[in-house]
């Protein structure tokens, strides 16, 4: 009996953590934590803040005007609640130890994507003399864990949530293709948008090869993650990978 349910849990544990009630739940304190954070942090004239944020909220602020922000929060959080309830009403409340368990995911992976990232990365970059990965953060510690919290979050919802999530639809719609053509399609192209926007913008990085090769593979591992898992671990795996980097090695 006991050899019997085993596998059953691991499906089971594999599926539920998708899911809306677990997954849209587990990514809301890190909305609570970064909007917090980015709030206490502003000065009278406004602070730093994510890129994604920006770029998100800066399209609405450009149909609404001064209610722009107002309005994707509003919007953010009716939809996060919609779909959380609707699973809740379909499958049952959410367990504790299931987020536990999620959270135990993401602290692992955070520190295998930097270790494998890293590497990956040098061997890359070794036969063209190039070595160095990653870039110093121009912030200080409390800044950098509100744009690490903030980049789980956000550059989770633009770059997979709404640009690889568009990339796998055209994949299949407009292409044609299966769902492996499909999603490695989308994790590709994705992850090239994704080290790419490091550059943009008046807090953007100087290009050099290392660094978008370094975040390119990156790119690669969180667009793969979320395709695999979804969007809950993905984000706590993104802002766990970037508080390691950015905050305690300050890299």
């Amino acid at each position: 009996m006991r050899l019997s349910t085993l596998p059953s849990t691991r499906r089971t544990y594999w599926h539920e953590s998708r899911a809306p009630r677990y997954s849209l739940m587990f990514a809301l304190p890190l909305l609570a934590m970064y909007e917090v954070l980015a709030a206490m942090l502003s000065g009278p004239t406004g602070g730093v803040r994510n890129g994604a944020d920006v770029i998100i909220k800066s399209a609405f602020v450009a149909l609404l005007g001064a209610w722009g922000p107002i309005a994707f929060g509003v919007l953010l959080l009716a939809t996060l609640t919609v779909l959380i309830v609707r699973d809740i009403r379909k499958k049952g409340r959410p367990s504790v130890p299931t987020f536990v368990l999620m959270f135990g995911e993401s602290v692992v992976l955070a520190a295998v994507f930097g270790f494998a990232v890293s590497m990956v990365t040098v061997q890359l970059l070794s036969p063209l003399g190039a070595v160095a990965v990653g870039a110093k953060s121009q912030f200080g510690p409390a800044v950098s864990l509100m744009v690490s919290l903030g980049a789980g979050l956000y550059e989770e919802l633009l770059f997979r949530v709404i640009i690889v999530g568009a990339l796998v639809w055209a994949g299949k719609r407009l292409m044609g293709w299966g769902a492996v053509a499909s999603g490695s399609f989308a994790v590709v192209v994705g992850a090239l948008i994704f080290s790419a926007f490091h550059y943009v913008g008046a807090f953007g990085d100087v290009f050099s090869m290392d660094s978008f090769v370094f975040r390119t593979v990156a790119g690669l591992a969180f667009s793969g993650l979320y395709v695999l898992r979804g969007f809950g671990i993905t984000a706590w795996t993104h802002a766990l990978y970037d508080v390691f980097l950015l905050v305690l090695h300050g890299a």
